[in-house]
C-alpha cells in the first residue's frame, strides 16, 4: 500500500482540504474579459480580470482599504481599480493610485496577493500555493487538436470533493445512467498507482465506433450503437480525473474546490475524428471551421450525465 493510501486511509476523507501547491482550473477562458470577476478556489475569493493587453492577472478579492471586493470594479488600463473609493492595483497587488491623494501624498502601503495564473487550452489555470509552481498544469492536447471535437458542461455539487471523486472512478454505476453511457459491463484489469494518482485498466463493452463520416449519429440515435470490447482507462491525476474510451472518447473532469461543501468542475468530452483519414487531407482553415462548428456536439449527453449524477 502506497503511503498516499496509507494517509488517507488514517483520516476523514471529508475533512481534508487540497493539496494548494497545484494548478486548478477556475474558469473557461472566454468568461474572462476586462471586467472582472470572482472565482472561490479552497474559501479563497480571487478577482480575474484581463489588462489592456488581454493578459489574464488574479489578484485576492478585497480591496484592503474597507475591505470591498475588487471583482465590483473595473479595469483601467493595466491596473484594477475598486468600485468604492477607486484605489488602483497592479498585477502584483500593489497599491499603484489613489485618485484623491494630493501630488505631495505617499501612496498607501498596502498590498494585496495576486496569484499564478495561466490561460490554456481554454481554461484559467490558478495555482493557489505560497510557494513558487514546480509542476505544470495538466495538459488537453485535444482542445486544439483539429482532429478532436470538444464539448464542456459545468459541474455544480453541494459536497466534498472527495465525493465527486468516488463517483467519478466508480465504474459500476451505469444502471443510472442508462442511454447516456458510451459503455457497459465493465471488467478491472489492473490497477496502477503512486502518490500522484492511480490508473485503473479496464476492458468494456462499447456502444460507439467511429469509423464512418456517419458514425456520430450514435451519439443520438440508440438503434446505430453495437457492443464491442474496448479499453477503458480511468485515471486519477490529483486534483483532476481523466478517462479514455478506447482511440474515440475522451472525457477529463477539471476540478475546483470551493468549500468543504461545495465543489466546481468543468467536465470536457473529446469525440476523436482520427479514423476519418480523408478529413485529414482538408485545408486547415476547413478542418478549423469543422471543429468549431461541431463543438458542443455531446451536449445533450454531457449535461444528462451530469444531471443524473448530481
Amino acid at each position: 500500500m502506497s503511503s498516499l493510501s496509507q494517509t488517507v486511509q488514517n483520516r476523514d476523507v471529508r475533512q481534508l482540504g487540497i493539496n494548494p501547491n497545484h494548478w486548478y482550473v477556475v474558469a473557461r477562458s472566454s468568461e474572462v474579459t476586462n471586467q472582472p470577476i470572482n472565482v472561490v478556489i479552497w474559501q479563497q475569493a480571487i478577482a480575474l480580470y484581463r489588462d489592456s493587453t488581454g493578459t489574464i492577472h488574479a489578484l485576492e478579492d478585497r480591496c484592503p482599504h474597507r475591505q470591498v471586493k475588487l471583482s465590483h470594479g473595473q479595469v483601467i488600463g493595466n491596473e484594477l481599480e475598486c468600485a468604492y473609493h477607486g484605489w488602483r492595483f497592479n498585477s502584483a497587488g500593489e497599491c499603484a493610485a489613489v485618485p484623491y491623494l494630493a501630488e505631495n501624498q505617499k501612496l498607501p502601503n498596502c498590498q494585496i496577493r495576486h496569484y499564478p495564473v495561466k490561460e490554456q487550452d481554454g481554461f484559467i489555470w490558478l495555482f493557489p500555493g505560497n510557494a513558487e509552481p514546480t509542476v505544470e498544469p495538466l495538459g488537453l492536447p485535444e482542445w486544439e487538436h483539429l482532429n478532436y471535437i470538444a464539448t464542456v458542461s459545468v459541474i455544480n455539487t453541494q459536497a466534498h470533493y472527495s465525493y465527486l471523486i468516488e463517483n467519478l472512478m466508480d465504474m459500476y454505476h451505469g444502471h443510472l445512467h442508462q442511454d447516456l453511457q458510451a459503455w457497459a459491463e465493465a471488467s478491472l484489469q489492473d490497477i496502477d498507482e503512486d502518490n500522484h494518482r492511480v490508473d485503473a485498466h479496464y476492458i468494456a463493452q462499447s456502444y460507439y465506433k467511429i469509423d464512418k463520416i456517419w458514425s456520430i449519429s450514435q451519439l443520438f440515435f440508440p438503434a446505430f450503437r453495437k457492443l464491442h470490447p474496448e479499453p477503458l482507462d480511468v485515471s486519477y491525476v490529483y486534483p483532476h480525473w481523466v478517462s479514455t474510451l478506447g482511440q474515440d472518447f475522451k472525457i477529463y473532469c477539471l476540478l475546483c474546490p470551493i468549500s468543504e461543501t461545495e465543489t466546481k468542475a468543468y467536465l470536457v468530452h473529446f469525440t476523436s475524428l482520427n479514423s476519418f483519414w480523408r478529413l485529414h487531407k482538408l485545408p486547415v482553415w476547413f478542418r478549423r471551421f469543422i471543429k468549431d462548428s461541431l463543438f458542443g456536439a455531446a451536449q445533450k449527453l454531457l449535461d444528462g450525465l451530469v444531471i443524473q449524477d448530481v
